[in-house]
């Protein structure tokens, strides 16, 4: 007797796969208020928000943008990688400058960033950003408010750098807790949410959701 193994039957096998979406959010979530802890005047800069601008909003969005290739969506693909990698180039930004083998004297072709230059970086995450809340149109109401927020935060952190303004940095800081406090809530109620069964934290889902 001979057995045949049909291609077509293998691949009909189904394989149930994770939503990455809340890892990611809680990476982005939890980073993001610790750092703006800091832009609220809590705590100074210090290794904690670098850690886990490495480790969580930095390696964990990357994985979940992986995750999020693996099942075809190419919106948390895009948007968990990008804000993973950006993560990991503020951690830059602010390391590279301390390490001796970078000549950062004023002779040097290679300068530190400065405010004018940290304002096109944000401003351009802000654009991003903004074009990418037009995708969470068709999702929900939570996301929505995640990804505009952020873009808020991001155009604030402009302004600030251009100004220098203390007040708006604390200001920044306290959007930007919000901001976090936002995409944390939506990550637990998405875990809660397919845990129960339920709808057990809303997240007020659109009419083209």
């Amino acid at each position: 007797m001979k057995f045949f193994i049909r291609i077509s039957e293998v691949d009909e096998v189904n394989e149930k796969l994770a939503n990455p979406a809340p890892l990611g959010l809680l990476g982005f979530g939890m980073t993001t208020v610790l750092l703006n802890l800091h832009n609220a005047g809590f705590y100074p800069l210090n290794s904690m928000i670098l850690a886990m601008g490495l480790a969580y909003g930095g390696l964990a969005q990357v994985i979940a943008g992986i995750m999020e290739y693996r099942k075809g969506n190419t919106f948390g693909t895009a948007a968990f990688s990008s804000y993973g990698l950006f993560w990991w180039s503020l951690v830059l930004l602010l390391v590279l400058p301390r390490f001796e083998i970078f000549d950062l004297s004023a002779s040097s072709p290679l300068q530190a960033t400065n405010s004018t230059a940290m304002a096109a970086y944000f401003f351009m995450w802000g654009l991003f950003t903004f074009i990418m809340f037009f995708g969470t149109l068709k999702t929900n109401r939570a996301l929505q408010f995640v990804f505009l927020s952020l873009a808020v935060l991001f155009f604030l952190l402009t302004a600030k750098e251009l100004t220098g303004s203390t007040n708006l940095g604390i200001i920044t800081g306290y959007e930007g807790i919000i901001c976090g406090l936002s995409a944390v809530y939506t990550a637990l109620a998405e875990v809660l949410n397919e845990v129960y069964g339920e709808n057990v934290l809303p997240l007020f889902p659109t009419s083209k959701g």
